[in-house]
């Protein structure tokens, strides 16, 4: 429909005719993004007349089409700039039960225009500078914690529980005050941490573990929807919370990682979506402290629960495969990776139980070395791989996790990776010249096969497998030839220095890599100290 044919049925503010004008509009525009800048001024009229409308008060059914409207109108931020006024925001305010007074959401049949009028808010909030100010002076962030309080014990309200949760996630993330208000004084953990229990309408098992039934179905879209839009909440309400100051803090904390937990191990209707559900869960689980995250494993029986075999690392598995797929992807590292490698690096550096299990997965006992450890399709040829990646950030937190497996020792990284890949990580950590990260790790020692052993003293060092020997091209060469051949290098190594094109290094006795004149000189300095001696 045209707009100035709407205009004429709108503007005029009489009920008739309204709602079937803007259904056929919504329908030719339901999908519509880019708009006619032409046109601009017509839809800044229509969305004033809309407005209007919904102040004066119609029934439920024409309300929604207003709203519906205003929702498509809405993704044009030139539009939002004059009709986005403290009123306008106050009216869709009011149509979402965004009222501190009302002590429920009223009828089930006008449930719709709450959605509708939810929808509408988070595209403003979005596209508008203006009602982003808008929204502390109107204290919406207080209002959703009301909203969602009051639909903490009904299921059957998902849609407006998941447009809620956006628009929370949208102000927490555009106004880092509200996340702190949110954080301190509107109890946003607790709240968010129970409004995700209500959503997968959980139940307890004994503290700290939930009830997970065998061949569980999957969750429905709109479950998982709303799922993924209370942890996108919720990350933003624990972001630095490494630190948990007091007992109800860790509380809280394990309480949040036994849902996720359940959340780890459901399933959405598609694979797309359960990839999604547990990037999420992965970068929450990020926020948590790691002393809490102990609670993502447990004892299959309490009396056994010493031995680490009888520990249940279902979800721990689940997050191995979920950075395989990640890793396979081969695109967006920085964000899709690096956040489930840091998890498991630090749940491995904190858990004895879960740096064990994961290590027998990621790095089995070796058996054959006949090829280089980047090469292969095993998630330890990936992680290899990974090492050399351009990506600083990536081939940093690829070799951390990798050191952390092997409890920080020089000697059994390389024995997976071979020097030449763990170089880097070596000289940032000054460990070149072997040795041990800072951090303590149980004495427990690893078990090499026989096949192992046997190759190991054919292993190259530098490239981490059994190589094929070569013929020497020095054995045919006279002294003269090899006198000669020793200067040529010297020159073109003198060469590139001068011209800077090159700088000679040297590792230091601390392990550090420093310039070779002041490495030889601490050497210099060791000997005559020890001669003196």
């Amino acid at each position: 429909m045209e707009l100035d044919a709407l205009l004429e049925i709108v503007c005029p503010g009489q009920n008739d005719g309204i709602e079937s004008a803007l259904k056929h509009y919504n329908d030719e525009n339901r999908t519509m993004f880019k708009f006619d800048p032409a046109d601009v001024e017509k839809r800044m009229k229509l969305c004033e007349a809309l407005f209007q409308v919904l102040d004066k008060g119609t029934q439920t059914s024409c309300q929604i089409m207003c709203l519906e409207a205003l929702r498509i109108l809405s993704r044009d931020k030139k539009v939002l700039v004059p009709v986005t006024t403290k009123k306008n925001l106050q009216i869709l305010m009011r149509m979402a039960k965004l009222d501190l007074q009302l002590n429920s959401l009223g009828e089930v049949k006008d449930f719709p225009v709450v959605v509708e009028a939810l929808k509408c808010l988070c595209n403003i909030v979005f596209n508008s500078m203006e009602a982003q100010k808008l929204s502390l002076e109107l204290d919406l962030a207080d209002l959703l914690c009301g909203l969602l309080g009051k639909c903490k014990d009904q299921r059957m309200v998902n849609d407006i529980r998941c447009f809620a949760l956006r628009l929370l996630f949208l102000l927490t993330l555009l106004h880092t005050d509200i996340r702190a208000r949110l954080k301190q004084e509107l109890q946003g953990l607790p709240l968010l941490t129970q409004t995700l229990e209500s959503i997968l309408g959980i139940q307890w098992a004994e503290k700290y573990q939930t009830v997970t039934e065998i061949n569980l179905p999957p969750l429905s879209v709109q479950e998982t929807d709303c799922t993924i839009e209370a942890l996108k909440a919720l990350f933003n309400v624990t972001l630095d919370s490494w630190n948990v100051h007091c007992e109800s803090d860790a509380h809280q904390f394990r309480y949040l990682t036994a849902i996720l937990r359940h959340v780890l191990l459901s399933k959405a209707p598609s694979a797309d979506k359960t990839e999604e559900l547990h990037s999420n869960t992965v970068n929450l689980l990020s926020n948590v402290p790691v002393s809490c995250l102990d609670v993502l494993i447990n004892p299959f029986n309490k009396e056994m629960s010493a031995n680490n075999n009888d520990m249940d690392m279902e979800a721990i598995q689940v997050i191995l495969n979920f950075m395989e797929k990640r890793i396979d992807k081969g695109c967006s590292y920085r964000e899709g990776l690096t956040p489930v490698l840091s998890l498991l690096t630090e749940c491995s550096r904190a858990h004895r139980p879960i740096r064990k299990y994961i290590k027998a997965e990621v790095l089995p006992p070796l058996k054959d070395v006949s090829n280089r450890p980047e090469v292969g399709m095993t998630v330890r040829n990936k992680l290899v791989r990974l090492m050399t990646h351009v990506d600083l950030g990536v081939k940093q937190i690829a070799a951390e996790f990798l050191f952390v497996l092997c409890k920080e020792r020089v000697d059994s990284l390389l024995k997976y990776t071979g020097y030449g890949n763990a170089a880097g990580l070596l000289a940032a950590r000054g460990l070149l010249a072997g040795g041990r990260g800072d951090r303590w790790y149980s004495d427990d020692e690893d078990t090499d096969t026989e096949e192992y052993l046997l190759a190991k003293p054919n292993i190259n060092l530098i490239t981490g497998h059994v190589e094929e020997p070569l013929p020497n091209p020095m054995d045919e060469m006279t002294e003269e030839q090899k006198e000669y051949e020793a200067m040529k290098l010297v020159n073109m190594f003198d060469k590139l220095s001068r011209e800077e094109l090159i700088k000679p290094m040297g590792v230091k006795p601390d392990g550090t890599m420093a310039p070779l004149e002041e490495t030889l000189h601490s050497q210099r300095a060791k000997d005559s100290s020890s001669d003196s001696d």
